[in-house]
């Protein structure tokens, strides 16, 4: 007698992949973060989209223009030098998302590889990147870029995303170290050590793999972090230099003239605001649908 077997039918099996992208168009806060952000990395990569002019922000300028408020064909108005403000402002975005998106790749490299380190191996590398992490908690994050930035007379994007990266990573390292050493002794690792894999497998195989959520988390709630930053350090007058474009520069060149032409502060202090927000919150919401607890679902 012969048995037949049924195949169970897969049609109405709904795929991890739809059930997970249903999941975050149910989430509000995450599309609209995403969206800002990518809409910001655009505006910085082709700002012309956005313009219509080209090839800089100083095209068509006319010092008949000079500071004349927003208007129905102009709708920022005109900065000091007659050139339309609208242009300057999308211009500003890139110098401002490079440097925030520069210091948030150079620190989570940074973390990774000496997180990775104290966490796998403790002992003594545990110790030694330990107090460097200490060392550099001390020194106040905003004063030590200033100090550091002081010793250039010309500051470009690479030497401010410079002077913030040379001190954004201790907390970074921090949080991977937590992260390897809640991982270090699981199962599979040891499974993969006793079958005589090295250590070098061991870290960047399986370990780091399955320890840089927590990191990639931070790194990008702190992409805002780093933007703000530029953009404080370029207003007090230690941050960028011209020719660079930013929304710091324009906050600075705004503050001689807050009283007689106010649209030069509110358009890029805007823009800088809605950007640094779309990051923190694009961070938060990371964090909560990567929450291997399940927190916040």
């Amino acid at each position: 007698m012969t048995q037949q077997i049924t195949a169970v039918p897969v049609s109405k099996q709904t795929t991890l992949k739809g059930t997970r992208m249903r999941r975050l168009l149910r989430r509000p806060r995450l599309v609209i973060s995403a969206s800002l952000v990518l809409m910001m990395i655009l505006m910085a990569a082709f700002p012309q989209i956005f313009t219509g002019f080209g090839p800089g922000p100083q095209t068509g300028c006319d010092i008949l223009n000079s500071n004349l408020p927003p208007s129905a064909q102009n709708w920022f108005g005109y900065d000091p030098q007659g050139c339309d403000y609208y242009t300057n402002v999308i211009y500003g975005a890139r110098a401002s998302i490079v440097v925030g998106l520069l210091v948030s790749v150079a620190s989570f490299v940074v973390s990774a590889v000496l997180g990775a380190l104290a966490g796998f191996y403790g002992g003594w590398v545990d110790m030694i990147i330990s107090r460097v992490c200490d060392i550099a908690f001390g020194l106040p994050f905003i004063l030590a870029a200033i100090v550091i930035l002081q010793l250039f007379s010309e500051r470009s994007i690479l030497t401010v995303a410079f002077a913030l990266a040379l001190f954004a990573w201790p907390g970074g390292v921090r949080f991977m170290r937590a992260s390897v050493l809640s991982i270090r002794d699981r199962e599979f690792v040891q499974a993969t050590r006793v079958l005589g894999g090295s250590d070098s497998r061991l870290i960047f195989t399986h370990i780091v793999p399955n320890a840089l959520t927590p990191l990639l988390v931070l790194q990008t709630l702190g992409i805002g972090g780093a933007i703000g930053a530029e953009a404080g350090l370029t207003f007090i007058g230690i941050g960028l230099t011209p020719p660079s474009v930013s929304w710091g520069l324009q906050l600075s060149v705004a503050r001689e003239y807050i009283s007689t032409v106010p649209h030069l502060l509110v358009f890029p202090a805007v823009f800088l605001s809605v950007t640094v927000l779309a990051f923190v919150l694009f961070g938060e919401a990371m964090r909560d649908e990567l929450d291997p607890k399940g927190e916040g679902r």
